[in-house]
């Protein structure tokens, strides 16, 4: 009987997500969907996602955007009456979809991300004032020209303010051991590549 509960993408979720040997302890009582500041713009709640996990629904919980508006404000986590760790199930969601290649197309959670990740992989240190002037480009160069030009007030003051240094948009600095920390993580990514589907 328990192992006909734990159908084949449910292993997969155990086998492969951050703490997602959790997903069947929901009980499906909602008080994270009604905890979650963004909740009525997920598609599906996390308890939602949880028991199409264990319906074995695995295309339509991995191309979802639900686990990617995931803002890590832990309210889910302090009011799950099972304490479910449903933030780190979440990105782990996430994370696990990205290495299926199933990420929506034009997620921008995920286009960030990508975005971050690149900008700290330069100099192992994350350079705020290219993050931050690259931003409004996600979505194309005339949406990003749109957004700069409606925030040049804004840039100005943080400028004049000295909460912007200029010289930052040269690179900036790196850390002491930036080629052993390519390498560590370098490493870290093999070793996750290497996690086998059950």
């Amino acid at each position: 009987m328990t192992e006909n509960y734990r159908n084949r993408f449910l292993r997969e979720v155990e086998a492969n997500v951050e703490q997602g040997e959790w997903v069947k302890m929901c009980i499906q009582c909602g008080a994270c969907s009604g905890s979650c500041p963004l909740g009525k713009f997920w598609d599906h709640p996390p308890q939602e996602i949880f028991m199409m996990i264990r319906a074995g629904k695995r295309r339509e919980v991995l191309t979802t955007d639900a686990m990617w508006l995931c803002t890590s404000c832990y309210n889910c986590n302090v009011r799950c009456p099972r304490g479910l760790p449903i933030t780190h199930i979440m990105h782990g969601l996430a994370h696990y979809a990205k290495r299926q290649g199933l990420v929506p197309a034009n997620q921008p959670t995920a286009k960030f991300a990508r975005k971050f990740w690149d900008n700290l992989m330069t100099k192992g240190r994350v350079n705020e004032l290219k993050l931050g002037l690259s931003l409004p480009f996600l979505n194309g160069f005339g949406q990003g020209l749109k957004v700069a030009m409606k925030n040049q007030k804004l840039g100005m003051s943080m400028l004049k303010a000295r909460r912007m240094n200029p010289m930052e948009i040269l690179g900036g600095h790196a850390i002491k051991d930036l080629s052993g920390f390519q390498k560590a993580i370098k490493k870290a990514e093999e070793l996750e590549n290497t996690r086998v589907v059950s």
